[in-house]
């Protein structure tokens, strides 16, 4: 939205008068739009049940009056003077720095709005899954806190030189916005890569944000000291005996399920219980059971990873982080003081 009219500039498009009153009247820079477009993509990313309501078209309303006002410059000056009544400083009202000043304001805010839901989404999905790892969706993270990056290195460059309209001779500013761009294109890529590989194995959504949210009577009836020494020997038998833990893509909700309860309780169990959240929780089992296979010589007839994933591990990278974690050696070096 930056480059274009200054790539078709470049392009000698302003030679032309009909192509140059395309780059004068048609509103490139949406700055105000970028924003709020961001931060709902963010939230129907992270949130699966989210649907674009009424009430949020309200964050829309000045892209809009711009949109409006652009196309009032337009008919003024075209259709009813016929002269450049809005231009006749000859400076393309895209870069005029009232716009930009208040893009920048409103890019600033909905991407601080999206890093917000994202930090609120990342604690939930720990509470909720067992493979969090795989869905964490660092890669729209990166770019927020990228172009946020961007949109304060502006600050300081408008402070050496206030001047928001002159971008021509502000070249710096199109190369951090394209090495971004090509950033979230790859991290991008890469993460749908990693989304169909997980697919494979199960075409299973959880809603993190709907799964925290159901209401529990009996916590609300019942200490967490009572729901403790009632479920979590309940647990520790499906853990135990029918070895949950196997399961790749294991959530806070089958555990609910199998033992008929909500997840409310069985969250509240497993971090008050087991000091954990429930995605350690799960992967310090499945920790365990990789060292017992290692203990019985597992290793010499399988691979390491062959063993992880058969105890519920759905990656090498989740793998090796949690084993350091639980025992603070990588499986490599455990292996080697167990040899």
């Amino acid at each position: 939205m930056y480059i274009t009219p200054y790539m078709l500039g470049y392009a000698n498009w302003y030679a032309g008068e009909i192509t140059s009153d395309i780059l004068f009247f048609v509103p490139f820079m949406q700055v105000l739009l970028i924003g709020p477009v961001v931060y709902f993509y963010t939230k129907s990313l992270l949130n699966k049940s989210f649907r674009l309501s009424k009430k949020d078209w309200i964050h829309f309303i000045p892209a809009i009056l711009y949109f409006i006002y652009s196309l009032i410059i337009f008919v003024t000056d075209k259709l009813i003077l016929d002269e450049y009544y809005f231009y006749a400083d000859g400076r393309d009202k895209d870069l005029a720095n009232w716009y930009q000043a208040s893009g920048l304001i409103s890019m600033s805010f909905y991407l601080i709005l999206s890093l917000k839901y994202y930090a609120n989404y990342k604690v939930l999905i720990f509470e909720t899954v067992s493979y969090a790892d795989t869905v964490l969706f660092k890669w729209i993270r990166n770019f927020m806190i990228a172009f946020l990056g961007i949109l304060i290195l502006r600050v300081l460059f408008f402070i050496l030189n206030p001047d928001w309209g002159e971008f021509g001779s502000q070249f710096w500013h199109y190369i951090s916005f394209s090495f971004v761009f090509y950033y979230i294109s790859v991290n991008g890529y890469s993460h749908a890569v990693k989304s169909s590989i997980l697919s494979s194995i199960t075409s299973k959504e959880t809603d993190v944000f709907y799964e925290v949210e159901k209401p529990s009577s009996t916590t609300q009836d019942n200490s967490i000291e009572k729901d403790i020494a009632y479920w979590k020997p309940k647990i520790l038998v499906l853990i135990n005996e029918d070895k949950i833990y196997e399961n790749p893509t294991l959530t806070l909700s089958d555990v609910a399920n199998q033992l008929n309860t909500n997840t409310k309780i069985v969250s509240s169990v497993v971090n008050n219980g087991f000091q954990m959240n429930f995605n350690d929780f799960i992967n310090h089992y499945r920790v365990e059971a990789v060292i017992e296979q290692l203990k019985k010589g597992e290793q010499n007839t399988k691979t390491l990873l062959g063993i992880a994933l058969e105890c519920g591990f759905n990656s090498k990278a989740t793998f090796n982080r949690a084993f350091k974690k639980n025992t603070s050696l990588s499986p490599k070096e455990f292996l080697v003081k167990l040899s």
